[in-house]
C-alpha cells in the first residue's frame, strides 16, 4: 500500500509504523548493554551527518527509522545502558515509556480542569497515591489545604516554592506592587544549583542567596543557618526561604529537618525540601528517617524520574498550603474563566506552575505505579541500595582508593589516593573506553568520582565488570 507521504498519516499507516517503532524501541534495550556508553563524536559530527535543509517532500517512515540508527544512536550518550552511573538514574521503564506514548497520543491539554477533567484529577489522584506510598504527612494530601502537582523538574519546583515563599513573606507586595525590602534565600552549600537559578529567576539577585556552611557528612549546619538568619534580621533583611536538601547531588547528604524546620519555625521563612533523587527510597520504609521532621515543612519535591522508574520529565511537587503559590501564580484572563474554576469545585494545574499549558504526566506515573505496585517499587530501590552498599565495601577495601562521601543509598563517591590529577585522568580513560560512564564533583575541595546506581537494567555484573576495570584502569603506569 502506497504511503501517504507529505500528507497526514493514515491510521492504518500509523498502526503499522507505531508496531515498528516500537519494535525498534524494544531491541534498542535489548542490545543497549552492547553499545558504548558514550559516544566517540566530536561537536558537529552529528549535524554533519544531516541534511544542510529540509525535505522539500514528505519521505518515508522506514527512511526515518533508519536514520535513528545510523544518525541518532551513534551520537547517544545512553542513559539507559546498564553501565551508566552518571549523574543520577534516569528510569525508563516499559510501562512508563507506553504511558508517555498514549500522552501523546491522546494529545490533551490539561490547563484547566475543563479541558481535560481526567487529566486533573488523575494528577491529582495519584500525586496523593505517591504520598502514601512515600509515607508524606497527610498536610500534603489533596483533601488539606495542600496538596500535590507534577511539575517538569525540581528546578521548577524550587523556583514555585521560592514565588510562593516570597508572597507569603512580603504579604501579596511581591505580586502586586514589587518588593521594597531586601529578601534573603538560604540553602546549604552543597545544595544544588537551582536554588540560586531560581532567585535569579525570581528578581531577588545571586547576592540575596545564603551558602550555608556545611558539617564533615556534608549537611547543612542548622547552627551556622540559625546565626545567618538572625544578623540578616538584624540587618533589615526579611528571610523568605530555606531550602533543605534531603540527598544532595555532590554526595547524597541529608539536611536535619527537624533542627532545619525548628529555626523557620513560627513566622520564619518558608522551608522548602528538595528530595529531588532520594526521596522516591521512602517507599522502602528503612529509608523514611530521611524525612524526619517534614510535617513541619511548606514544600516537598521528589523526582519519579530518576530512580522510580518514570522517565523525564516528572518531578513530584506538595505544598502544605495551596494559597499562597496560587497567589503567585494565578493570572485569569477572561478566556480562561469556567463555570468550574469560578465556582472553587475544582484545581485549575495552571496556577500551580510558571508555564500555562499542562501535559499529561500523570498517566505515565500511574501506568509505573499500577504496574510494579508498591512491593516492585520496594524490591528495585532496595536492590540499588545493596549494590551500593557492596561497592562501598570493595572500595574500603582497596589500598588505592578512599570513599570521599557516607554511602546512604544509591551514589557511592570515591577517589584515588594518589590526588586529583590521578583520579581525573583515571575517570576520563574509562569513559573514553564506552565500558561505563562516571561523572564526577568536588569534595573539601577534592576531586572525586561518583558511580550512582540505579539503571532499570543495572545488576550486581554490571557494578562488578565496572569496579575491575576502574581498579584495572588505576593500576596501568601513568
Amino acid at each position: 500500500m502506497a504511503e501517504s507521504q507529505g500528507a497526514h498519516m493514515t491510521p492504518e499507516e500509523f498502526r503499522r509504523h507505531g508496531h515498528a517503532l516500537i519494535d525498534w524501541l524494544a531491541d534498542y534495550h535489548t542490545r543497549v548493554a552492547e553499545l558504548p556508553v558514550r559516544p566517540s563524536v566530536e561537536p558537529g559530527d552529528v549535524r554533519a551527518a544531516l541534511p544542510a535543509h529540509p525535505p522539500e517532500h514528505g519521505e518515508a517512515f522506514a527512511d526515518v527509522l533508519s536514520d535513528l540508527d545510523e544518525v541518532i544512536v551513534p551520537g547517544l550518550t545512553h542513559w539507559q545502558h546498564p553501565s551508566f552511573f552518571g549523574y543520577f538514574p534516569a528510569n525508563a521503564s516499559g510501562p512508563s515509556i507506553l504511558g508517555e506514548l498514549a500522552a501523546a497520543g491522546l494529545g490533551v491539554q490539561g490547563m484547566l480542569w475543563e479541558t481535560s477533567p481526567a487529566v486533573t484529577e488523575l494528577e491529582t489522584h495519584v500525586l496523593d497515591w505517591l504520598a502514601e506510598l512515600l509515607d508524606l504527612p497527610a498536610r500534603f494530601l489533596s483533601h488539606s489545604v495542600g496538596g500535590g502537582v507534577l511539575q517538569d523538574s525540581a528546578s521548577s519546583a524550587t523556583l514555585c516554592a521560592l514565588l510562593a515563599a516570597r508572597e507569603r513573606a512580603t504579604d501579596g507586595a511581591a505580586t502586586s506592587a514589587g518588593v521594597d525590602r531586601a529578601l534573603a534565600v538560604y540553602a546549604s552549600a552543597e545544595a544544588h544549583s537551582s536554588v540560586e537559578k531560581a532567585v535569579r529567576i525570581a528578581g531577588l539577585g545571586t547576592d540575596a542567596l545564603r551558602l550555608i556552611d556545611v558539617d564533615e557528612r556534608y549537611a547543612m549546619r542548622p547552627e551556622s543557618l540559625a546565626r545567618q538568619i538572625a544578623a540578616d534580621r538584624a540587618d533589615g533583611v526579611l528571610p523568605c526561604l530555606v531550602v533543605a536538601t534531603v540527598g544532595t547531588t555532590s554526595s547524597t547528604a541529608m539536611d536535619p529537618l527537624r533542627a532545619t524546620a525548628e529555626i523557620c519555625g513560627g513566622e520564619g521563612p518558608w522551608l522548602h525540601v528538595d528530595a529531588a533523587m532520594s526521596g522516591v527510597a521512602a517507599v522502602a520504609p528503612e529509608h523514611r528517617g530521611m524525612h524526619d521532621g517534614l510535617e513541619l515543612a511548606d514544600s516537598y519535591c521528589t523526582n519519579p524520574h530518576k530512580w522510580l522508574l518514570t522517565n523525564f520529565d516528572c518531578d513530584a511537587f506538595w505544598v502544605a498550603d495551596r494559597a499562597p503559590l496560587l497567589r503567585a501564580l494565578s493570572v485569569v484572563p477572561e478566556y480562561l474563566r469556567t463555570a468550574a474554576s469560578e465556582g472553587g469545585t475544582a484545581i485549575d494545574y495552571r496556577d500551580w506552575q510558571v508555564p500555562l499549558g499542562r501535559r499529561f504526566r500523570a498517566l505515565k506515573l500511574w501506568f509505573v505505579l499500577r504496574h510494579y505496585g508498591a512491593e516492585g517499587l520496594r524490591a528495585h530501590i532496595r536492590h540499588h541500595v545493596a549494590l551500593a552498599a557492596e561497592l562501598a565495601s570493595w572500595v574500603e577495601a582497596h589500598p588505592d582508593f578512599e570513599l570521599t562521601a557516607p554511602v546512604p543509598q544509591n551514589l557511592v563517591c570515591f577517589h584515588h589516593r594518589d590526588g586529583d590529577e590521578r583520579t581525573a585522568r583515571l575517570r576520563q580513560t574509562l569513559n573514553d573506553s564506552g565500558e561505563l560512564y562516571l561523572t564526577h564533583t568536588r569534595l573539601d575541595g577534592r576531586y572525586t568520582l561518583r558511580m550512582a546506581i540505579g539503571g532499570v537494567q543495572t545488576q550486581r555484573e554490571h557494578v562488578a565488570a565496572a569496579w575491575e576495570a576502574i581498579t584495572t584502569a588505576a593500576s596501568e603506569p601513568t
